[in-house]
Formats: C-alpha cells, sequence, structure tokens
C-alpha cells in the first residue's frame, strides 16, 4: 500500500461485538474522506465480529478503496494492549483510534484531519462526543458534560498548555482521537500502568503539540457492555468516593506518575525542562498522598500544608482532593 502525506489508518480494536460493529463501519465507509485503511486487531473474539466487519466494508462498496488488515488475539491482549497492537500494524502519517459500537458523524474525519493539514506541529487531536443510549437515542449530554469539563481546561489546551491540564487529569478519551504517527516514536511501548488513550495524550502534550475540538464529532454508546464507559457523577457519587476506603488507589496513581517521569526523562531534549521539572512535582504529590496516614485525624496537618502550597490545586482537583483526602477511611 502506498500511503499519501496525511492519509489516515483506523485502528479498529474488536471483542464479541456483532451486535453494534456494522453501524460504526457503515459510518467509517460514509465519510467524504475516506480512510486509507481499516487495521481490526480482534481480542478473542467467540461472535462473527470479523466476519461482519469484513462483510460491511465489502457491502458499503468500499473493499477496493480502503485495505483492511485483520489480527486476531487469543488469548485475548486486553484494551491496551490490543490497541498497542493495532496502532503498530497501521502505515498511514495519521491514525484514528476506533472503538467497535460507537458511530462517527458524517464529516467527521474531514474535520478531524484538516487542523493536521494546518499546523505541522500538531501531534493528537481530541473532540466531544454526543451520548448516546444502546440503541443510539441521545441522552441529553456529551462527553465533557459527563466528565465536568471546564470552559478553563478546554481553552488552556487549545492556548498550548495541554500539560498542565494533564498534570491534574486526563481529558482524551481514544474514540475521539486522531493522531501522527510521529508520536510514536515517544510513546511507544505502551507501560503497563496506563490506558492506552491516557498515555498517548500525556506524551503528546508533554512533547508537542495538542488540541481539542468542542464539537461532538461522535455517538458515544453507552450500554452494559461497555469496557470503559462515562457517566457524569452525581453528588451521592462523589460523596461516597470521598469516604471510600483508600486502598491501593493513590500507590496505583504514583506508579502512573512514576512511569510518565521515566519516559520523560528518557526522551532527553524532547521535552522542555519546564515539562520535566513539573512532573517530579507531580511524582512528590502523588507520593505524599500515597503515604498519608491511615488516621485521619492524623492526616489534617499535611493535607492542609499541601494545599496552601498550591499542589493540590496544580496536581489534582483541587478542594475535592483535599476533602478525599481528609475523609478516605484506612
Amino acid at each position: 500500500m502506498e500511503v499519501a502525506d496525511l492519509d489516515v489508518s483506523v485502528a479498529l480494536c474488536t471483542r464479541n461485538g456483532a451486535r453494534y460493529v456494522a453501524a460504526q463501519v457503515e459510518s467509517i465507509c460514509a465519510q467524504d474522506l475516506m480512510p486509507r485503511e481499516i487495521v481490526v486487531s480482534d481480542d478473542a473474539s467467540t461472535d462473527n465480529t470479523v466476519a461482519i466487519v469484513q462483510e460491511t466494508i465489502t457491502r458499503c462498496g468500499m473493499a477496493s478503496v480502503i485495505d483492511l488488515t485483520v489480527l486476531r488475539n487469543d488469548p485475548p491482549l486486553g484494551v491496551t494492549r490490543n490497541f498497542e497492537q493495532a496502532i503498530e500494524a497501521t502505515r498511514c502519517p495519521l491514525i484514528a483510534l476506533c472503538d467497535q459500537d460507537d458511530v462517527w458523524h458524517a464529516g467527521r474525519l474531514a474535520r478531524m484531519v484538516s487542523p493536521f493539514r494546518q499546523r505541522a506541529d500538531l501531534l493528537l487531536l481530541h473532540s466531544d462526543a454526543r451520548l448516546v443510549d444502546d440503541a443510539l437515542a441521545p441522552l441529553g449530554s456529551t462527553l465533557f458534560h459527563a466528565l465536568e469539563v471546564k470552559p478553563s481546561e478546554l481553552a488552556a489546551i487549545q492556548a498550548g498548555a495541554a500539560f498542565e491540564i494533564f498534570l491534574r487529569r486526563n481529558l482524551v478519551t481514544g474514540a475521539t482521537t486522531v493522531f501522527r504517527r510521529s508520536l510514536l516514536g515517544a510513546a511507544l511501548p505502551f507501560p503497563a500502568e496506563w490506558v492506552h488513550d491516557e498515555w498517548l495524550a500525556a506524551i503528546a502534550s508533554a512533547t508537542g503539540q495538542m488540541d481539542v475540538l468542542i464539537e461532538p464529532l461522535i455517538d458515544y454508546r453507552q450500554h452494559a457492555s461497555n469496557q470503559i464507559g462515562v457517566r457524569k457523577p452525581t453528588l451521592a457519587d462523589k460523596i461516597a468516593k470521598a469516604v471510600a476506603p483508600r486502598g491501593d488507589k493513590h500507590q496505583k496513581r504514583l506508579g502512573r506518575a512514576e512511569a510518565l517521569l521515566r519516559r520523560l526523562t528518557s526522551l532527553g531534549d524532547a521535552v522542555p525542562s519546564a515539562h520535566l521539572q513539573a512532573q517530579l512535582g507531580k511524582v512528590a504529590h502523588q507520593r505524599f498522598r500515597a503515604d498519608l496516614p491511615a488516621n485521619r485525624l492524623a492526616r489534617i496537618p499535611s493535607v492542609l500544608t499541601e494545599a496552601l502550597r498550591g499542589r493540590y490545586e496544580r496536581f489534582d482537583r483541587g478542594l475535592q482532593s483535599v476533602a478525599q483526602d481528609l475523609l478516605e477511611r484506612g
């Protein structure tokens, strides 16, 4: 396959997706800007998911237009390893991540590719998504609304300050994402501590430019079989989370921060020194949270000191995280 300057590969990961995958493939085949290839990495499906992908591409009259590569895993690799395999098998300069159960809006791919044509420095672009139910009926909300994304966070990403935002939390969902193949030199291999889309966003924001489109460009289906779904937390959810047992979640977050620091350090001059110093601060903050004592009263002085130093605001969710550290059990 010969590829042009900004041809697009679709990395489509599947697992027992026979119920939904035809609609997704149909929406890809209906784009006005057609991808050059689709790489399907199937994670040990026991249904006819792969056959449906093949049949749908043929039925849509795209078998001679879109190159199809099928990879089959047995035993299954899991979500992140499966996407890593699909991504590594792609060949085009731009890569669109794709879930089996979503639906692309008309014109979505052209809208996503246009900024890459205009900006040679752009590494990764993501968008909002419309939340829909099992039957694709709108739920009256969007992905950014469910994630409680602030306008200031989106503005910061658009202004080139994405790394500062991602020090606090991830806002990128893989199904909404297109990125340059050149990002993979820094991003591969994906570390075990991270999910693929969060990792790609972290590396893109640390080593170059990324951006966000505020409009929804896909239907993001929410159903009982979602491997990774989303909904806006209620007040009861937030209270329950605040008083839940600490468990090992803070140790896991520390492991993630340390894994990113190791990768950024290994990339040398590709990472601005300010980003590296910021990640060192993130690791120190996560270690602080992981080492808090089990006794709630004993935590109060150090948590308040950390808050007064501004570290909860810079590296976490501000007062929400302060409350969590003061109230969590154990």
